[in-house]
Formats: structure tokens, C-alpha cells, sequence
């Protein structure tokens, strides 16, 4: 069963019916004819990525589908046509993106595909160099569309009538097809209502473009120019790991977490723009990325998720509690009325039915609406993720040469198998997941994909005997996967009836 709580704007597109053009307070979202009889993994919700004139609902079995405001009057969802799986969708103001297992990207908009701005295309496959068409991740901005490819390299395509591709918009002032922009990237931040973009490379440091109204990007006083059209380096930013960076219209929001090995990891917001809306209420902008400090963040509270929308922030925390700043004309804060609230404020929610699991529950805003919404871990999607996996170098433990010479790179992917294959040891799993920190819980992803047991002893020493690490990887993938009496050979798994292929290898070990 779907968890899905919505308030603020509830017009263009309308996502419930029969109600006010104005949510106030938060309320529990159905889909219309939702069937209490379909199978749970068929409906159960993956991801929910919203703007000002659509709604995308990404479910767990890598369907998905949008609520437009150009639909008929009653502004039914209508399903993706799509014909490979889903595994996220990102929606900005005037686009929507969709990035599917295979590493491809669809994406429509009428700055992204001019003559059929109502269909989606393949811009992934637009990329010059065709070595670099495998895509790791999307990220939307206001009309723009930026990919991260697997072999660390940031794409953008869309507008760029502020920098926003990091290009001089009097040379270049759109694209529909990506642009190389920024190479040894790890990831990309921006927001679906921004004309921003932050980059962030593999040595933690990050670099912005575009729009720069009430310097929201962060580079100090001194640099208070409305457009910063190349790709420039922030000199100040707060120590720590930079685990994710919202952009709103006016305002930019970074959340950090700390690296001090003698204390728990602890993650904190820091925010830098209008005053108005990044959390300080105090009647001056801030040029730097500066601490959200507030009573309501206690010593033992962590963030779990946040989001930002045009002009709205709302923050989960481990202790349970949704806090919310900024403006709330549509009643997007969910505080019961359409009040602006400068400083943060707690709101109360209705009764969660997966509360004693807060880390599962996850944050979208939209331009005026906002929603809170249950995600937990899921075990599977074997196509998904042995697919995923194949591209991950950093978790790499043996590479295998193509019939073509193409290197394709094989995983610890077998402990993720052998998972997939016993069912008490996916319900242990979870079960051992669940009494955990959203921190542990990604440790222990961490240890189950990359075999890392020094992480840490007291997590390893629970899951030892779950993923089995006692046997050579090398060996057990050549043994189960590899038919042997062949040179050549087809990378077969079968799992329900079904095949998954990947490309012909040779067995031969290419470290």
C-alpha cells in the first residue's frame, strides 16, 4: 500500500479531485481507482518528482505516470510509454527527464525538443562520443536537462539564456543535443524551478553557472553578478561531504555531513540567498553557504530528506519531525493556513502507517505543492540491479573482454544474487535493515555490493552469514554464470522463468 501525503497547490494539473484548489493541511493522496487487489510490488511507490504543470509517480517495478496540466478537463494520469524499465524521473518547470536501467535518457520540453515538445525522445543518444552514452543520473532544472555519464562527464542541453550550460549565452543560447560541459564529475545539483547548476568533481570541489539572482550560488560578496556564464569554483565552502544541493528560484540550500572520525556522522543544512526564503529571517541575503541553525534541530536529530521548491523548503529529520520555511500562498508548508513563515517551524502530520521506518519516507516539493511519501529499500529488481552494478567501477573486482574488445567490468554482483534467490534471506535482510539508521542501512548496502567488511565490524558480523563471503567471487561467477564448455560465452541468468543476456565474453581474466 502506498503512503503518499500531499498539501499545498492543487490545480494545473488538479491531483485530487473534489478538493480545493488549496490544501492547507496535509492529507492522504489515492490514486483515482486505485485496486486494493492489485499485487503490492505492482503499485508500490519508487520515487515522486513534481513542478508547476506536472507530476510524475515512478513506481517500484519501473512504470510511471504523469499528471499534465495540459490533459482533458478531469486531468486523469496518464502512463509513460516507455518500453524499458524506469529507475528515476526528474521533472523541471518546463521539461520532464526519465532515465531507465539501460542508461538511457528520454526526455520532451519545448526547450529540449522544439517541433515535438509533447513526446519523448532520446537525448542520451544524441551524444557525440558514443563511448558516452550510458547514463549514471538526470537532474532537471527550470528548462534545462543535465546527465551525469558513466564515465563521470556532465551533459547539459536546453536553454542557456543565463550560463546556465556553463557556455556564454551570446554564443550559445540554446541546444537540443547534450553539450559536453564539465569532465570528472560526481555529481550534479539544480533545482526544477532553477536556471542554475551546481558540479561537484570527484575531489569534493564544486563548481556553478547560471542564474544568480540574490547570489545564490554561493560565491561571496563580492561576486554579485546576476549571471556567472562559466563554470566557476566556490573557494568557500563548509567542511564535510556535500550529500546534496537544492536550488529554489531566489535561494540554494546544501546539506552537509560531517567527516570527524570521533563522532557519529551528523548532517546539517546550510543555505545562502533571498532572505526571505533561506531560512534566516533576517532581513539580509546571505552570500555564502551559512548553518540553518534552529531549537528544532536537537543533538540527537539528524536530516533524513529534504526538498526544495520555487520558494518553500520542507525537512524530515530521524526524530519524526517535518520542518517547513518559506512561502506558503497554496498552503505547500502545511501548516493549515497561507501565512509566510520566514524562520522554521514544525507542522504536524497525520498519523504515518510505516512511522517506526521514518528513514524510508522521502520529500518532493514542487513549485507550490509539496509531498511526503513512504519508499523503502527494495531486493527485487535482479535486471535492475545486476544492470546498475555492471557500471559501477569503483565496486569492480574482475574485467571481461567483448567479442568487439570492449571491457565490460564484472561485480561482487553474486552476493546480490545469491540474495535474489533466497527468500528468508531478503526478509532477514530487511529485517535487519529496518531497526536501522538510514546511515547503517547505506553501510550496509555498501558492504553487500562492494564486499567492504571494514566499514564497520558490528554491522559486518550481522550480515556475515547472509551474504556468504567465504567463497572466491572469481570462481563462483565463472561456476554459476559462465557455460565453461565454450571459449566464448553468453552471460545468462535465469531467475522466474525468465533470461537476462548481456554481451558474449571471454573468460579470460583481463585485471
Amino acid at each position: 500500500m502506498n503512503e503518499i501525503i500531499f498539501f499545498g497547490k492543487n490545480s494545473y494539473p488538479k491531483l485530487i479531485k473534489n478538493e480545493s484548489n488549496k490544501i492547507t493541511k496535509p492529507i492522504q493522496f489515492k490514486f483515482e481507482n486505485e485496486n486494493e487487489n492489485e499485487n503490492e510490488n505492482e503499485k508500490q511507490i519508487k520515487q515522486i518528482s513534481t513542478s508547476n504543470y506536472s507530476t510524475i509517480f515512478l513506481f517500484k517495478n519501473g512504470k510511471a505516470i504523469e499528471y499534465l496540466s495540459e490533459n482533458d478537463s478531469n486531468q486523469n494520469p496518464s502512463k509513460i510509454q516507455i518500453e524499458e524499465n524506469i529507475q528515476k524521473v526528474s521533472v523541471g518547470d518546463q521539461n520532464e527527464a526519465i532515465l531507465t536501467i539501460e542508461g538511457n535518457v528520454f526526455a520532451k520540453g519545448k526547450d529540449i525538443n522544439p517541433k515535438y515538445k509533447k513526446e519523448f525522445i532520446n537525448i542520451s543518444s544524441l551524444i557525440e562520443d558514443t563511448n558516452d552514452r550510458i547514463i549514471e543520473d538526470i537532474v532537471s532544472g527550470y528548462n534545462s536537462i543535465y546527465l551525469l555519464t558513466s564515465n563521470q562527464n556532465a551533459y547539459g542541453i536546453g536553454l542557456n539564456q543565463h550560463g546556465q550550460l556553463g557556455f556564454d549565452s551570446k554564443t550559445l543560447e540554446k541546444t537540443e543535443k547534450p553539450i559536453l560541459m564539465m569532465k570528472n564529475v560526481s555529481k550534479i545539483f539544480s533545482g526544477n524551478t532553477s536556471k542554475s547548476v551546481f558540479l561537484l568533481n570527484s575531489n569534493q570541489e564544486l563548481f556553478v553557472c547560471g542564474y544568480n539572482p540574490f547570489t545564490i550560488l554561493g560565491l561571496g560578496k563580492s561576486r554579485k553578478e546576476t549571471q556567472i556564464q562559466k563554470l566557476t569554483k566556490i573557494q568557500n565552502i563548509p567542511k564535510g561531504k556535500i550529500i546534496d544541493i537544492q536550488c529554489g528560484f531566489s535561494y540554494s540550500i546544501m546539506l552537509i555531513e560531517n567527516q570527524n572520525q570521533n563522532e557519529n556522522p551528523k548532517r546539517k543544512l546550510y543555505s545562502c540567498g533571498d532572505y526571505r526564503y533561506n531560512g534566516f529571517g533576517k532581513y539580509q541575503d546571505t552570500y555564502e553557504f551559512t548553518e540553518i541553525k534552529s531549537s528544532l534541530f536537537e543533538n540527537d536529530d539528524d536530516i533524513i530528506d529534504f526538498s526544495v521548491g520555487c520558494f518553500h523548503t520542507l525537512i524530515l529529520t530521524s526524530n519524526s519531525k517535518l520542518i517547513v520555511f518559506g512561502d506558503n500562498e497554496y498552503g505547500q508548508l502545511g501548516i493549515g493556513d497561507t501565512e509566510y513563515y520566514s524562520t522554521p517551524i514544525q507542522i504536524e502530520l497525520p498519523k504515518l502507517r510505516f512511522n517506526e521506518n521514518i528513514s524510508n519516507y522521502h520529500i518532493s516539493c514542487g513549485y507550490s505543492k509539496s509531498f511526503l511519501y513512504y519508499s523503502p529499500p527494495s531486493f527485487s529488481n535482479l535486471e535492475e540491479d545486476l544492470i546498475k552494478l555492471f557500471r559501477r567501477k569503483e565496486f569492480c573486482d574482475i574485467s571481461f573482454k567483448t567479442e568487439n574488445g570492449e571491457i565490460i567490468k564484472a561485480h561482487k554482483l553474486i552476493l546480490k544474487y545469491r540474495l535474489n534467490q533466497n527468500e528468508n534471506q531478503i526478509e532477514k535482510l530487511q529485517e535487519i535493515i529496518s531497526k536501522k539508521s538510514i546511515k547503517e542501512s547505506n553501510q550496509i548496502f555498501e558492504m553487500i555490493y562492494s564486499n567492504n567488511s571494514k566499514i564497520n565490524p558490528i554491522l559486518y558480523s550481522e550480515i556475515k552469514e547472509i551474504i556468504n563471503l567465504n567463497e572466491k567471487i572469481e570462481e563462483t561467477i565463472k561456476r554459476i554464470y559462465l557455460n565453461e564448455n565454450e571459449n566464448e560465452k553468453d552471460f545468462i541468468i535465469e531467475r522466474k522463468e525468465k533470461q537476462y543476456k548481456f554481451p558474449k565474453i571471454n573468460i579470460n581474466n583481463e585485471k
